[in-house]
C-alpha cells in the first residue's frame, strides 16, 4: 500500500480497508526491503505496533487526533525520551534522550506514530549526507547519487515511501535542498514559529525544525500542530501564527535575478524556471525581476556566522558530562582533547576551528563582527522586496542530485549547494521547496522555491497549494 498524503490513509482506515497496524507493518516492511539505502539509524518497531494497535480503538471511538494515520520519521537530532538521539555522530553514540522535544510532544498528543530515528549529515553539517557517523544515505531514485542533506535521510525516506512524512530541521537549507533532489516537499518555517526545545544545536539563530512531506497539505498540517509558544524556548513566538491566513487577491511576486539567470544553475532548471515565470504571468500573476547585488556574500556570511555558533554550542560535548569518551586518554587534557579528536568528523572539526578563529580575539570583527553587520544588511534588502511583493522565487539549487565522492573532497563546492537556500534562514523567512520537473539526462528530480515575508508562512503555504504545478 502506498499514500500520497494523510487524507489518503485516513480515508482508507474510515472504510476499514487497512487497520493502523496494516498501516505500520506496511512502512516496517518497506524499510526492510530498502534498509540499503541507510535512511533510518534506528527504527521502534515494537512500540508502533503496540501504539498502532491502541490507536484503532481510539480511532473506532472517535476520538483519534488529527495526525491519526501519519506515520513520521524523525531527524536524528531531535530528542524523544528513552529514545537514541546521536545527531549522527560518533561522539553521542549510544546516548539516550532524558526528554522529549516541544515538536515530539505535539505530534505523539495529536496520534503521530513516530516508527524511527533518522540518518542525517553529522552535527547536520553537510550538504550530502555523506558525513554521518552511520554511513552516507542513498538517493532511493538513482542510488549511486546523494539525497541532499543535511536532512537526508527524511528525504530519501519520504520519497521511498518508508514513511509519510519526516521532521528535518533546516540551517542553511538542509530540509529544501534535499527535498529539491529526491522530489518531495520541503518547508522550513519563519524562525521562532517552531520551538527548538529538543533540537540538538547547530547554530542558534538559524536552526529551525521542519516537516518533509509528499504534499504540500499535509506540510501545513504538521506545521500547524508543531508550532506555537513554548515555556522551554525563549525564542518562540509569545502568540501562535494562524493557519488560516491567506493573501489578498493574486500576490506578487519578485525573482532574484541573479538567482535565475547564474550562468551555475544548469541551463535545463534555468530553461524550465524561465518557462515557469512565464506560465505564472500567462496566468494572471505580476511576476517582476529584482536585482539582488549580496548574492555572493550570502554563503560566506552564513558560514562565518554557523560555524562560530557552532564552536560554542558544540564545546558541551568533551567526553566529560555524557557522550563519546576516549579509552586512550590518561588525564583532563586528554579526555578532553582525543575524545573531540576521536568523536567528531572531518566536516565537524573543520567548522569548529573556523568558529573558533573568527571568534578569537584578533579576528573577531574583522569576520563574525563583519557578517553580522551583512547580515542586517541582507535583512535590510529582503524587507525592502517585501514592501512592494508577497513573495520570492527562485531555483531551490543549481542542479539535481550529484553523485557520491563528487564534491565531499571540495569543501567550498558543496558549501556552494547552498547559495539559493541559505537566504532564508539568514533573514529568518519562511521559504518552501516543491517539485518542479526532472532532468531529462538523468531523470533526476528538482525544485522550485518560493520564500515569504517573515511569518507569512500560513499565506505561502495556501498560495503554493492552490499552484496547479501540473499546469505550470
Amino acid at each position: 500500500m502506498s499514500f500520497k498524503s494523510l487524507r489518503e490513509a485516513q480515508k482508507a482506515l474510515s472504510n476499514s480497508s487497512i487497520t493502523f497496524e496494516d498501516l505500520v507493518q506496511s512502512y516496517l516492511t518497506k524499510i526492510e526491503q530498502r534498509k540499503n539505502l541507510n535512511a533510518f539509524v534506528e527504527i521502534w518497531p515494537e512500540e508502533a505496533l503496540a501504539q498502532a494497535k491502541a490507536l484503532q480503538q481510539k480511532w473506532n471511538e472517535g476520538k483519534a487526533g488529527k495526525l491519526a494515520g501519519m506515520v513520521i520519521g524523525i531527524k536524528d537530532n531531535i530528542c524523544f525520551k528513552d529514545h537514541g538521539v546521536s545527531a549522527s555522530s560518533k561522539i553521542l553514540s549510544n546516548f539516550k534522550s532524558l526528554y522529549s522535544s516541544t515538536v515530539v510532544e505535539r505530534l505523539l498528543a495529536e496520534d503521530a506514530i513516530i516508527i524511527g530515528r533518522l540518518n542525517c549529515d553529522e552535527f547536520a553539517m553537510g550538504s550530502s549526507n555523506e558525513t554521518s557517523y552511520y554511513g552516507p544515505v542513498l538517493n532511493p531514485i538513482d542510488e549511486n547519487r546523494v539525497p541532499g542533506g543535511s536532512s537526508g535521510g527524511g528525504a530519501s525516506a519520504v520519497a521511498a515511501d518508508l514513511c509519510l512524512a519526516a521532521l528535518g530541521s533546516d540551517t542553511g537549507g538542509s530540509i529544501r535542498q534535499p527535498a529539491s533532489l529526491t522530489g518531495i516537499v520541503g518547508f522550513k518555517p519563519s524562525y521562532g514559529v517552531i520551538s527548538r526545545h529538543g533540537l540538538v544545536a547547530y547554530a542558534s539563530s538559524f536552526d529551525q525544525i521542519g516537516p518533509m512531506t509528499k504534499c504540500i497539505e499535509d506540510a501545513q498540517l504538521i506545521t500547524e500542530i508543531i508550532s506555537g509558544p513554548d515555556e522551554f524556548d525563549s525564542t518562540a513566538l509569545q502568540a501562535k501564527l494562524n493557519f488560516g491566513n491567506e493573501f489578498n487577491g493574486k500576490p506578487k511576486i519578485a525573482y532574484l535575478k541573479e538567482a535565475v539567470e547564474n550562468e551555475a544553475v544548469h541551463p535545463e532548471i534555468r530553461n524550465r524556471v524561465n518557462a515557469y515565470i512565464e506560465n505564472l504571468r500567462a496566468k494572471g500573476f505580476q511576476v517582476d525581476p529584482v536585482s539582488f547585488p549580496y548574492l555572493d556574500y550570502m554563503v560566506p556570511t552564513y558560514y562565518v556566522l554557523t560555524t562560530a555558533e557552532a564552536s560554542s554550542n558544540l564545546a558541551r560535548f568533551d567526553g566529560i558530562n555524557y557522550g563519546y569518551r576516549s579509552a586512550d586518554a590518561v588525564g583532563i587534557d586528554e579526555v578532553y582533547t582525543k575524545s573531540r579528536t576521536e568523536g567528531f568528523g572531518k566536516e565537524v572539526k573543520r567548522r569548529i576551528l573556523l568558529g573558533t578563529f573568527v571568534l578569537s580575539a584578533g579576528y573577531f570583527d574583522a569576520y563574525y563582527g563583519t557578517a553580522q553587520r551583512v547580515r542586517q544588511l541582507l535583512r535590510q534588502k529582503t524587507r525592502e522586496i517585501f514592501s512592494e511583493y508577497q513573495l520570492l522565487l527562485s531555483p531551490t539549487c543549481t542542479d539535481g542530485a550529484f553523485r557520491f565522492g563528487e564534491k565531499s573532497d571540495d569543501p567550498i563546492s558543496m558549501y556552494m549547494q547552498d547559495i539559493f537556500t541559505v537566504h532564508a534562514p539568514l533573514v529568518g523567512c519562511p521559504s518552501i521547496s516543491i517539485p518542479l520537473d526532472n532532468l531529462q539526462e538523468n531523470d533526476m528530480p528538482y525544485g522550485i522555491q518560493f520564500t515569504a515575508a517573515e511569518l507569512a508562512d500560513s499565506e505561502l503555504l495556501h498560495f503554493v497549494q492552490g499552484l496547479d504545478n501540473q499546469e505550470l
